[in-house]
């Protein structure tokens, strides 16, 4: 097998070239040339079971899944993401760290505590909801936006 090309199936190429891009472009800056080659090698392989999982899916995910089978212990992984998370406090889906398509399906998010009763802020009257926003505990007026739009008139605080 050529290193240069690998065998890839036809109807693989394109998401195949894509992912290898991306990882051709990531190895060599914050890795090496060594892991460049393996995850070319590892994608080559992915591109030829049957039925591929190249063929489906964001080819970002997969080729930052690439890099991180070939460069990364997954305990080291796992410390460093606690370390992370202990010094900043950070909780698993933390709203402030969470992708905003993500936000509606937290629950955690919305539960505030309304005269000793913990309460969903998306059942709240709207004036409440604007109360909320206003003193940060939910990220945005759901009673001004389509569901799972965190865009609109709630977007920026006052």
């Amino acid at each position: 097998m050529n290193a240069a090309q690998p065998k890839v199936p036809v109807a693989l190429q394109p998401a195949f070239a894509e992912i290898t891009a991306i990882t051709g472009r990531f190895c060599p800056e914050h890795l090496d040339e060594e892991y460049a080659r393996l995850c070319v090698k590892l994608a080559a392989k992915l591109a030829r079971k049957r039925p591929s999982p190249l063929q489906r899916g964001d080819r970002r995910i997969w080729a930052a899944g690439i890099v991180y089978v070939i460069g990364v212990k997954q305990t080291t992984m796992a410390n460093k993401g606690r370390l992370i998370m202990d010094m900043l406090g950070i909780g698993l889906l933390d709203p402030e760290y969470s992708r905003s398509d993500m936000l509606d399906q937290n629950p955690m998010v919305w539960m505030i505590q309304v005269n000793d009763l913990i309460v969903d802020a998306r059942w709240l009257p709207e004036a409440l909801q604007v109360e909320a926003w206003r003193r940060g505990l939910i990220p945005y007026v759901p009673a001004h936006t389509a569901p799972g739009d965190p865009t609109g008139p709630s977007a920026v605080r006052p």
